[in-house]
């Protein structure tokens, strides 16, 4: 299909071929195109897979990381909390991979089965935990990286301090942007 002719053809259904879905003309226009449940569907599952991508590949680097660590020979010279600290590290981490990668054995039980809103529904879930654990496992490998490296209270603080900045930047702007936009059609409303 040449250019001209998809760009017609575009016009005319108000679709757009390479994408699937609805042509439009300005992103204003964008934001407020109908979806069918099914092209909601379809779209949410895609972005799912997306940031399971981003997820998987941090999670696997650092959790690689972490089982190599047991078999240097500084471990073992390190003190009670620093292995307990290693182990609350390493299960985290084997939890944040598993949650992350479950979408994945999900779609591949469920492909054909009819069950799109389920499959999004629970991958949705268990991106969310998958995230929260894989906060976990980031500030505790700091913890111990940190706890080596600079002395007593000050990796500590040190931690909290990022910990606090993941909280603010995962959590706390999505949720605010979230409320804010939902307050946004109310405010429309009024004027």
């Amino acid at each position: 299909m040449t250019t001209e002719t998809a760009k017609r053809a575009e016009a005319e259904t108000g679709r757009c071929g390479e994408c699937g879905g609805r042509a439009t003309s300005s992103p204003d226009e964008a934001d407020e195109t109908e979806e069918t449940p099914r092209e909601r569907v379809n779209r949410r599952w895609n972005e799912i897979m997306q940031e399971t991508r981003v997820a998987q590949t941090g999670v696997q680097i650092l959790f690689g990381f972490l089982l190599s660590v047991a078999f240097t020979p500084l471990f073992h010279d390190l003190g009670t909390f620093d292995h307990v600290v290693y182990v609350i590290t390493v299960v985290s981490g084997a939890a944040a991979t598993a949650s992350l990668i479950a979408p994945v054995s999900i779609h591949r039980f469920l492909s054909g089965q009819r069950m799109k809103d389920e499959t999004v529904r629970a991958a949705h879930r268990l991106m969310m935990c998958g995230m929260v654990l894989l906060a976990v496992t980031i500030g505790c490998t700091l913890l111990l990286i940190l706890h080596v490296v600079v002395p007593g209270f000050m990796a500590k603080l040190l931690v909290g301090g990022v910990m606090l900045w993941f909280v603010l930047s995962w959590y706390a702007l999505p949720l605010w942007l979230r409320h804010r936009s939902a307050r946004r059609p109310a405010q429309q409303e009024k004027s």
